[in-house]
């Protein structure tokens, strides 16, 4: 069960932070992880994962990262890419010893059916999750009128860690179909959190940095765009 899945994360964190674990006035089921990881219990799969700070992304063969960066070079999000389907990943602070993904869900349904789109709750692999559509805008063309938004299936993956919380959002062909979907939900289930015993307010996103070697790429592009006159370039994949 997934509630088993997410107390057990908790309660491992907790003992190797030292403290003792809230009492159980009720039996509950506990079953052992399979992935995304806590940085604690990540196991030694021999995945090569990029370092990301808070999150360790699998290095698949064949399979895009994309970091999103501002201009201060601060990463605001990753996207892994399959083929044409996607998958965005954040990772949020949440209680010591609580989860709050059935909170987003609720926000992100209620939002979602507010702006035009539409989610409903399903059991997926990871537990309960939202499948539907989103509405997204569209990038607009210099000198043309605002393009319309635009209706696109999504399904959003949520698990709840020791201290955080992980969403995912599958659009494209994986948002349609499990076979589709296949390869990028194995690659969040190997997804590894780092936390940090840092103190952050509940929904926070966790901070993202690039590796050394990104970081100096994107300055140089930074900087080559400012010499030319010309917008901050998009950031490239890792």
């Amino acid at each position: 069960m997934p509630f088993g899945r997410r107390r057990n994360r908790i309660d491992r964190s907790l003992r190797e932070r030292g403290v003792p674990p809230e009492p159980q006035h009720r039996p509950r089921e506990v079953e052992e992880t399979t992935g995304p990881w806590d940085a604690a219990d990540a196991p030694e799969d021999g995945v090569a994962r990029i370092d990301l700070g808070s999150l360790r992304l699998p290095a698949v063969p064949g399979m895009e990262l994309r970091v999103d960066v501002n201009a201060q070079q601060k990463v605001i999000g990753a996207t892994l890419r399959s083929g044409e389907s996607t998958l965005q990943v954040s990772a949020f602070a949440a209680p010591r010893a609580a989860g709050i993904w059935d909170d987003v869900r609720a926000d992100l349904a209620r939002s979602a059916s507010g702006q035009g789109g539409s989610l409903r709750e399903v059991e997926g692999p990871f537990g309960h999750e939202l499948t539907g559509t989103v509405l997204v805008a569209q990038p607009a063309q210099q000198g043309q009128p605002a393009p319309q938004p635009v209706r696109r299936a999504a399904r959003f993956l949520g698990v709840d860690g020791p201290r955080w919380f992980l969403r995912g959002m599958l659009s494209g062909p994986a948002a349609e179909g499990p076979e589709a979907a296949a390869q990028l939900e194995e690659a969040f289930r190997r997804i590894v959190v780092v936390r940090g015993n840092e103190p952050m307010p509940v929904r926070e996103q966790l901070p993202l940095t690039l590796p050394p070697q990104a970081a100096a790429q994107v300055a140089a592009q930074q900087a080559a765009r400012r010499q030319a006159g010309g917008a901050t370039p998009p950031a490239p994949g890792a």
